[in-house]
């Protein structure tokens, strides 16, 4: 776990109300492993008081990359960043996918919203290893799928705009019969509804399933208690998304 004070690099606008902001750290860069986390101390002010949980987006050389909507000041005062402005960087933090090579062959990420945050880090290192990879990425609008550093990529929309007319389980539900059911893996992350549909069709088709949850996540590392999730059949009730996640085996949790 590292702590750095960042320099900005660009923010920029990728979608409706979307933004990635690139920061420069070597060390982050370079142990971000996909699925983990960084903790933003977005302004330094005592408002907001709290880091923020930020999937890493991309990195590469020495930048790295985040995503983010504008929803409250924490996110708005990270937009108005300019290039030598500077951020307070926690990580990288939690436990990353498990992209074991002999597990599977094939890896389905499904990403709803702006649960397509660790995707990109994801298919990276897919492609290092050679698997096969198929994404479906869900959002209210086209103006809302950020598909960059992707591969194979199915969208689906609310409104019908781009792709299938409905949510990412559905169209990986009506699409993944055309592949081999065979040595598959599904990676997700997304909304808490989007990952308990995607755990009901995991569980019915038999796949495995890892997913990246979402939630608050105040300290990053399991000081606060802030963030637990419930597990099932297990001799401990309780995980921390931040420690002990904030990635999953979609079978040992309750959502």
């Amino acid at each position: 776990m590292i702590q750095e004070t960042c320099p900005v690099k660009t923010v920029e606008l990728v979608g409706e109300t979307i933004y990635v902001l690139t920061f420069v750290s070597k060390r982050i860069a370079e142990s971000t492993a996909p699925g983990q986390f960084v903790n933003v101390r977005a302004d330094n002010g005592i408002e907001p008081l709290l880091r923020r949980p930020f999937s890493v987006y991309f990195s590469e050389g020495e930048n790295v990359q985040i995503i983010f909507h504008v929803v409250g000041k924490g996110t708005a005062a990270l937009r108005k960043k300019r290039k030598g402005d500077t951020i307070d960087v926690l990580g990288p933090l939690g436990v990353p996918f498990n992209l074991d090579k002999d597990q599977f062959d094939t890896a389905v990420l499904v990403g709803g919203g702006l649960g397509v945050a660790p995707l990109p880090m994801v298919t990276r290192d897919l492609q290092r290893l050679g698997k096969n990879i198929v994404t479906f990425l869900g959002a209210r609008t086209a103006s809302m799928i950020v598909d960059h550093h992707l591969q194979n990529v199915n969208a689906a929309t609310d409104d019908g705009s781009r792709g299938y007319q409905g949510n990412a389980v559905d169209l990986a539900r009506h699409a993944l019969p055309d592949h081999s059911r065979s040595r598959l893996k599904v990676l997700a992350c997304g909304p808490t509804p989007m990952l308990r549909a995607l755990q009901v069709f995991a569980h019915q088709e038999g796949l495995s399933c890892e997913a990246s949850l979402e939630g608050p996540m105040a300290c990053g590392f399991g000081i606060c208690q802030g963030c637990p999730v419930e597990l099932v059949g297990e001799e401990k009730k309780y995980a921390l998304m931040c420690k002990d996640g904030p990635v999953f085996n979609m079978r040992r949790v309750r959502l």
